[in-house]
């Protein structure tokens, strides 16, 4: 068991036999009352996202999720297949499972595939991707007083905003856990 206050973004739980990720975490502390823990949770087996809100003491079970290397293959529809490095398996998991983790997925790019207790839950993508512009406006630069930026479409179908300087056909390094354009490549 672990304290709602040790919740964060990421971290899994399981609470009235349900599976759930925190998506976004707030600490709400009231004047001379207790405090209050709202989080943004997704469920990881039906993959509906809701808010839950504990009050500070209340506490709910943390379970461990076992990693697997898996590499992206295919999507047809609904489903999106992998394959374990290892075993050679092809689990598939529903969009809805996955999340916004497919606006990142590429063929062939490794991952990590989270299972509990034998069933695929989540995957678990890498800190940063590269991705090909695939739609941009181009850029002009105006009076501006700070760094301008544009919205970009990168080859997954994912809306980024970049620096005026980037161009159709540029590769350019997105951060998986906000969205934000790090660097061209």
């Amino acid at each position: 068991m672990i304290d709602v206050t040790d919740l964060r973004k990421g971290v899994t739980f399981e609470l009235d036999g349900e599976l759930y990720k925190v998506l976004e975490y707030h600490h709400i502390k009231v004047a001379r009352g207790g405090a209050t823990i709202r989080v943004k949770v997704r469920n990881l087996r039906s993959g509906a996202t809701l808010e839950k809100t504990f009050n500070s003491g209340d506490r709910v079970q943390d379970i461990r999720l076992e990693k697997r290397e898996v590499q992206y293959l295919y999507t047809d529809g609904d489903l999106y297949h992998f394959m374990d490095t290892k075993t050679y398996e092809q689990p598939a998991l529903p969009a809805s499972l996955l999340g916004d983790a497919i606006n990142y997925l590429t063929d062939g790019m490794t991952l990590s595939l989270l299972t509990y207790e034998g069933e695929a839950i989540d995957v678990e993508l890498p800190v940063t991707v590269e991705l090909e512009v695939v739609d941009a406006e181009p850029g002009f630069a105006g009076d501006t007083a700070q760094g301008a930026t544009k919205e970009v479409t990168v080859s997954t179908g994912l809306k980024v905003q970049t620096p005026l300087f980037v161009q159709v056909g540029d590769v350019i390094r997105i951060d998986t856990r906000d969205g934000s354009y790090l660097t061209r490549v």
